[in-house]
């Protein structure tokens, strides 16, 4: 029997030429976009203006935020207040210590038809939303806390063997209380890792505290609204990874989670004395998407220096893990960055 010939494969058509005009408005609808989200939040949040661009930089990223605080806080309410700007589908888990993995996937139950006939049936968990709340994610066991790691990852969640895949966009946000207060429990370093950004939540300024008490003692209180779809956030997720990234300013990321690393040639001074384990390779991608959609929101078509030391906090404090010299003279993760940064050149001098 003789084969058919092959059906030739029609070239790939060339992307057609985006002009400047093109670019500038793209680029003015990215920032009109982010702008609206912040308008709405601030209806509700008073100040916190660094935090909330942060968590916003990472929702564009496509990333997950770890918002660290003592309570009381206004953490829950930040992400509250977010979810009720987009129009997405919301849902929250309080984490407990008696909570199970099953509680956020979903489990399998026995169903029973009309007939009478009974059948397996997967009844999906609180996990199957856009943007998910796990509040006081530490205060549940580590067995628990894991069951979010697939869904973080692989945007996805397996049960009985079975693979469901979640919508798109998945967007975790989780609130911590510090590990040093009662009935908590730390977090899994691998799944620390799969936070795009870590946000430390502190105490509202005077001004802002006044501010808060004149809004929250009143009979009515102001409502955000959906400004945002979730086709408005993939454009706005895709948009930024457009952004074009000079070599240079690639490499000056990378050196810096390398100088965290006590072990390389790279390693700052600070970090050989008081670093265990650097940042991973997901910590160089925080830091090169953080920037990128930072240059966007500043109307720059490129990413500098500036916007990758801009992200540089968020990204790569919870991906060092301090050595037992660290730990013993409290040194913070934040002091610990700003040796680094001070210590890595923007010119990589083995390049010259």
């Amino acid at each position: 029997m003789e084969s058919k010939p092959a059906s030739p494969v029609a070239a790939t058509p060339a992307a057609a030429p985006v002009s400047e005009r093109d670019v500038e408005a793209a680029v003015r609808r990215f920032r009109e976009c982010l702008a609206a989200l912040r308008a709405e939040i601030g209806k509700v949040i008073v100040g916190h203006a660094e935090i909330v661009d942060q968590v916003l930089l990472a929702l564009v990223a496509g990333g997950h935020v770890l918002l660290e605080g003592v309570p009381g806080l206004g953490k829950t309410l930040l992400v509250k207040t977010l979810s009720e700007s987009l129009a997405l589908r919301f849902a929250r888990v309080q984490f407990t210590p008696d909570l199970m993995p099953a509680d956020i996937t979903g489990t399998t139950i026995v169903a029973e038809d009309a007939e009478g006939a009974r059948t397996f049936q997967f009844q999906q968990g609180p996990v199957f939303t856009n943007v998910l709340l796990a509040d006081e994610i530490n205060r549940a066991t580590p067995k628990t806390q894991s069951a979010l790691l697939e869904a973080m990852q692989e945007r996805s969640v397996t049960v009985a063997g079975t693979r469901y895949a979640l919508e798109d966009p998945f967007f975790v946000l989780a609130t911590q209380n510090p590990i040093e207060m009662e009935g908590t429990f730390p977090l899994p370093e691998a799944q620390t890792d799969r936070f795009f950004f870590k946000v430390e939540v502190q105490p509202s300024k005077l001004d802002d505290l006044v501010e808060i008490l004149d809004r929250t003692t009143r009979r009515a209180t102001a409502q955000p609204r959906a400004v945002l779809t979730a086709e408005d956030v993939r454009w706005l997720r895709d948009l930024s990874r457009d952004v074009p990234i000079a070599s240079h300013v690639t490499r000056y990321a990378a050196r810096l989670v390398l100088a965290t690393h006590p072990e390389t040639p790279e390693a700052a001074p600070a970090a050989r004395k008081y670093v265990r384990y650097g940042a991973s390779p997901r910590g160089a991608q925080a830091l090169v998407l953080g920037a990128k959609i930072l240059a966007l929101d500043k109307g720059r078509y490129n990413v500098s220096f500036e916007d990758v030391r801009a992200v540089a906090f968020p990204a790569l404090r919870h991906r060092v893990i301090l050595n037992f010299e660290g730990e013993a003279e409290g040194i913070r993760p934040d002091t610990l960055l700003q040796k680094v940064l001070a210590d890595v050149p923007e010119v990589d001098r083995a390049k010259k």
